[in-house]
Parts: C-alpha cells; structure tokens; sequence
C-alpha cells in the first residue's frame, strides 16, 4: 500500500472520527429533543433510541481506532503478524455489537405508532447487513491467518537457506 493511500484513509478516518464526536456531541442530544418534541410513541422511546444512536457511534468509533492501527502495522511492514489479529478481532466485535443495536433499535420502534412496520422491517435489515459484513470481516481473518502462516514458513525458510550459503 503506497504511502499517498495510507495518508488520504488516515485523513477520511480522522474526518470521520470528528464527525461522528459531533454527532454524539451535539446532534444526539438534539435528537432527544426532537423525539421530545414530536410526542405520542416516539417521546416515550426517546432515550433508548439517543442511548442506542450515541453506542452505535462507539462502535464505529472502535472500527475505525482498530483500522488506524493496522495501517500503522501496514507502514511498518509488520500487518502480517499475530499482533494484527488483535485489532481485527475488535473489528468483528465491534460490527456484531453495532449489528445488535442495530436490531434493538427496531424492538424498541417495533411495539405501538413509533416507527411504520416497514421501517421496522428495513432495520431488521440493516442489522443482518452488519452480521454480513461481520462474517466478510472473519473471513478476511482467516485469509490474514494464511497469510501469516505464510510469512512464517517463508521467514523460516530464508533462514535455512542463510545457513546453507
């Protein structure tokens, strides 16, 4: 990976980052204010659905926190270590985490005039979409597994053949 891409995904993830503090800082507790304001069934949901919005910034917050830091494995040239794991690891559980809040947000419109069915339906979606790319993101774990079994055996390798010549 070239060092110009490293620099242009750290600025979108710094840009990210900023903005989603200022989602939690600012538009989540305006948020509150507007379920507050439209009353009936969404007043009453008002503080599960802001509490479910601020920790599904965290998650992505995690996500992204976890990819700057294989970037930095990447620059250094040690991504193909055991210690990427770690971070891809957190990966998953952060996307399987943001998927269950994804799917406790549609329980929590689901019951009474909060939100339409197909509104609730179409998050249920989106929750098995995060549970989707939660898989993908394992997958790629286990081709990161190969290839560092690869790396390995190739290090090994060069090893002997130091000592043979």
């Amino acid at each position: 990976m070239g060092k110009l891409a490293v620099l242009a995904l750290r600025v979108v993830i710094v840009l990210l980052l900023a903005g989603s503090l200022f989602v939690q800082g600012v538009m989540a507790p305006l948020l509150r204010v507007d379920l507050d304001e439209a009353g009936g069934d969404l007043s009453a949901v008002q503080i599960p659905v802001v509490v479910i919005v601020i920790l599904g910034f965290v998650t992505a917050q995690v996500v992204l926190v976890c990819v700057w830091r294989l970037l930095t494995m990447v620059r250094r040239g040690t991504v193909f270590s055991h210690g990427a794991f770690r971070y891809v690891d957190v990966i998953i559980g952060a996307v399987v985490a943001a998927a269950v809040l994804i799917f406790a947000l549609a329980v929590t419109l689901a019951p009474g005039e909060a939100a339409a069915p197909g509104v609730v339906l179409l998050i249920c979606g989106l929750s098995v979409t995060a549970f989707g790319v939660a898989l993908l993101v394992f997958v790629m774990r286990s081709l990161l597994a190969q290839a560092v079994a690869r790396e390995v055996e190739a290090h090994d390798l060069r090893a002997e053949l130091g000592e043979v010549i």
